[in-house]
């Protein structure tokens, strides 16, 4: 494949994985509708709830973030009443973060929304269908897990990391000008 039938490749991932979210957010909605979260919060708040009591150190490493662009993200989150961060029982200096409870209800009925939507559509797919996209997803995966963490030419040890790294699908998504099918 040539090196603008992979360009071409990368944009095509790109539109269908954005349109994919793009629907299912017209279907399902946001979350947390009432409290407007920006797409790095609300990436943050995903990642606690699969991982409650994890550090903002791993939190960063999950999200490809800078640890300080986390910890303010928390901050964020605290004042809104969704995050509670608490302290370590072993080790004092360490600090944990959880969802509120009605936070966690809140993303459990979304993520229950979107899946039910998702498992619709996927089962009036043929098995066929169905089973290659299953075996395309660890592909996908792999795709995400190269793409460098910082881009090209910049410094790792920037004090002022791009907190857009981990929403620009859904920066992105809501401005596309076209859908392509």
């Amino acid at each position: 494949m040539s090196d603008e039938n992979v360009a071409g490749l990368a944009d095509d991932l790109y539109d269908v994985i954005g349109l994919l979210r793009r629907r299912s957010r017209r279907l399902v909605g946001a979350p947390l509708p009432e409290l407007a979260l920006s797409g790095a919060q609300l990436e943050l708040l995903r990642v606690v709830r699969r991982n409650p009591g994890i550090t903002v150190a791993e939190s960063a490493r999950v999200l490809g973030l800078a640890a300080n662009t986390v910890s303010t993200l928390v901050g964020q989150l605290l004042v809104l009443e969704v995050l509670v961060r608490e302290r370590d029982s072993s080790d004092r200096r360490v600090a944990r973060l959880d969802l509120t409870p009605s936070a966690r209800a809140g993303l459990e009925q979304w993520r229950d929304r979107r899946a039910q939507s998702t498992a619709v559509a996927l089962a009036g797919l043929p098995a066929a269908d169905r089973a290659r996209l299953a075996a395309a997803l660890p592909t996908i995966a792999r795709i995400a897990a190269d793409l460098p963490e910082e881009p090209e030419g910049t410094d790792p040890q920037a004090s002022e990391p791009a907190v857009t790294v981990a929403a620009p699908l859904d920066r992105q998504d809501e401005s596309a000008a076209g859908e392509r099918p």
